[in-house]
C-alpha cells in the first residue's frame, strides 16, 4: 500500500496529554479602578452574587491577584477580553 492509499487517521490517536490542563482567569490588582466597580464588572461579567464579587475583589485587593474562573481556554480568553474591556487587568494563566 503506498503512501496515497493509506489512511489519514492510522496511528493518530487523540489521548488526553497532561499539557490538557484547564486555564484561568486572574484578576490583578491595579490603583485605578475603585473596589465597588471591580465588585460591579464581576458580577456582570460572571454573573456572581454581590457577596461573591465582594469576595473575589477584596482578594485581588489584599493579595494583589485572584482566579475568578477555571475551564476551557477558549472560554477563559473570552471572559479575558471583557475583562480588559472593562478597563481590568487579567491574565489568562493555565491551571496547576
Amino acid at each position: 500500500m503506498n503512501a496515497v492509499d493509506a489512511p489519514a487517521h492510522e496511528g493518530q490517536t487523540r489521548t488526553k496529554k497532561k499539557s490538557d490542563k484547564p486555564w484561568q482567569v486572574v484578576v490583578l490588582d491595579d490603583p485605578v479602578n475603585l473596589m465597588e466597580y471591580v465588585s460591579r464588572v464581576l458580577t456582570n461579567i460572571f454573573g456572581f452574587s454581590t457577596e461573591k464579587a465582594k469576595e473575589l475583589m477584596m482578594a485581588v485587593h489584599q493579595k494583589g491577584r485572584a482566579v475568578v474562573w477555571v475551564g476551557n481556554r477558549e472560554k477563559a480568553e473570552m471572559y479575558v477580553n471583557q475583562l480588559h474591556s472593562a478597563q481590568l487587568h487579567a491574565t489568562l494563566d493555565r491551571a496547576e
